[in-house]
């Protein structure tokens, strides 16, 4: 595995976070902000991370947490399982407003820019879970820094709330996609139409589609919603919009 460990300086402090490039081939590749789902950093993490940079890119994988200092591996069905522990993790979870997200983006912004394995004008991010909410809002926070984001089964991506990712996509020059399931109370075929109609308006070049028969979770191997033709189906959309605009 071509995996580095690194520490990233942060308005907050530092936060640690894996850098992984193809197994084969010299650099630079294209860069790609990986933003984890909320059971946070596991091994189902860092392979997806892997995976995604054998397809030629250096992904970034963040741990989002590091303000709450180490904490114990969280198996999602356990966590899930366990009221305790899921209110744990949402703790957590909660804990990653708009402003400590778009602050931590501009340091992996930044760190990315500053790596030599890294292509500094071909960046794209990728989230899943809340990371899909993260990615959309580092991309409307930095809107000409971005060239591909996409959110696969993420939550959040439109609320009544003033912070809101749908209120911030004006001048968003990558290209989005977002990969919902329709069973997930956190992405309704209202929400999609909502986001659909801020992103037309806002003239961002978009794709939003819903995965039928998949659950919220569906991309990810461990989690108690994994669906592989779901996954499968992410793998190749997620694929095509980085080949089409980063590559």
């Amino acid at each position: 595995m071509s995996q580095i460990q690194v520490s990233i300086a942060t308005r907050d402090g530092h936060c640690p976070a894996s850098l992984f490039t193809p197994k084969e081939g010299a650099g630079p590749w294209p860069g790609v902000i990986f933003y984890m789902d909320a059971p946070g950093i596991r091994p189902t993490m860092t392979e997806m991370a892997q995976r995604l940079a054998d397809h030629g890119y250096t992904v970034l994988l963040p741990d989002l947490y590091y303000r709450h200092g180490p904490y114990a591996e969280m198996v999602p069905a356990q966590v899930f399982a366990d009221p305790e522990a899921k209110e744990n993790m949402m703790k957590l979870v909660r804990s990653l407003d708009r402003d400590v997200t778009v602050s931590d983006g501009q340091a992996f912004l930044a760190f990315l820019a500053s790596r030599p394995e890294v292509l500094k004008d071909r960046l794209g991010t990728t989230g899943y879970c809340m990371g899909g909410k993260l990615a959309l809002t580092v991309a409307g926070a930095y809107p000409d820094h971005l060239c591909a984001i996409a959110a696969f089964h993420a939550g959040g991506l439109v609320t009544d709330q003033p912070d809101s990712p749908h209120r911030f996509v004006k001048g968003i020059a990558g290209r989005v996609y977002v990969g919902g399931a329709d069973e997930d109370a956190g992405f309704t075929l209202e929400q999609k139409a909502e986001l659909e109609a801020a992103l037309s308006e806002a003239g961002v070049d978009h794709h939003v589609e819903i995965y039928a028969g998949a659950r919220h979770g569906y991309a990810v191997p461990d989690h108690p919603a994994y669906n592989a033709q779901g996954a499968e189906r992410h793998s190749q959309a997620l694929a095509r919009l980085f080949a089409e605009t980063l590559a």
